[in-house]
């Protein structure tokens, strides 16, 4: 099977998650599914931007990125934190490759439009599922932060909830898991809904009961489904493990997000 899974930023600043994470993905990959991993890095970036006297600005869960912005999320997310996520994967038993999506041309970004310009915010207007399906056929994991450029060299920030949304659908895998610090999306009385169709979401949007970085991550969700990936769930990552049986019984935990109820 085909799964993509997108890892926050949060999450990755609990060492213990992130052993726990590496070593189901191995075992995932040992049992013969092709994984494909997406990371964020929120936390680190927002540190390390105020260590350089940078305040971090966010609008509608999406980071405000100007040029120095920019380039420090380059050097955060693709640098370090890519390099040690493949390292543990690869610590683990199972051969990993940490990449921007801009290298291999895995992903070309574009320019987000939005009613507010938010700088160098971009959006996935490319997957190029050769070179995902050629690292594949090396048993290989790919592990991309969620930096991208466009087809003149720019760099841009992407969403990783956006990024991880348009690779499932461009290589139609069979799930999409998003990995979060949360148990799954709660409605407007704090309870965790088991399971979300698309006009559920929108009366979610409507009435308040999301916001923050929840909204990208549902939209992502939406664009997934529209697209024909057949399972997108939001996961706790505390629960990672629960994976493994993924497609050998139904999970209780988390938020499964449907098409049609």
């Amino acid at each position: 099977m085909k799964l993509v899974l997108k890892i926050g930023g949060a999450a990755l600043e609990n060492q213990e998650l992130v052993a726990q994470f590496c070593a189901t993905v191995a075992a995932l990959a040992k049992d013969g599914h092709q994984l494909l991993i997406v990371h964020g890095g929120g936390a680190a970036l927002s540190r390390t931007l105020k260590q350089l006297g940078i305040e971090p600005k966010f609008v509608n869960g999406l980071r405000v990125t100007d040029a120095a912005t920019r380039d420090v999320a380059v050097m955060v997310l693709g640098g370090l934190l890519n390099k040690q996520l493949a390292a543990s994967i690869n610590a683990c038993g199972q051969p990993a490759l940490g990449l921007c999506g801009s290298d291999l041309q895995v992903c070309v970004a574009r320019k987000k439009p939005l009613d507010q310009d938010l700088g160098f915010v971009g959006e996935i207007s490319f997957v190029n599922e050769s070179a995902i399906e050629s690292l594949w056929s090396q048993k290989a994991v790919p592990v991309l932060a969620s930096i991208a450029s466009s087809l003149d060299g720019e760099f841009y920030n992407v969403n990783a909830d956006e990024m991880a949304s348009a690779i499932a659908s461009a290589c139609v895998a069979d799930a999409l898991i998003f990995l979060t610090d949360v148990p799954g999306v709660k409605n407007a009385d704090g309870e965790v809904l088991s399971r979300l169709d698309l006009k559920q979401i929108a009366a979610l949007h409507s009435d308040g009961a999301v916001t923050g970085g929840m909204l990208p991550k549902l939209d992502a969700c939406k664009c997934a489904l529209l697209a024909g990936v057949s399972s997108v769930r939001i996961l706790q990552a505390a629960k990672v493990e629960v994976l493994r049986s993924l497609f050998h019984a139904p999970l209780d935990c988390g938020t499964e997000l449907v098409a049609h109820v």
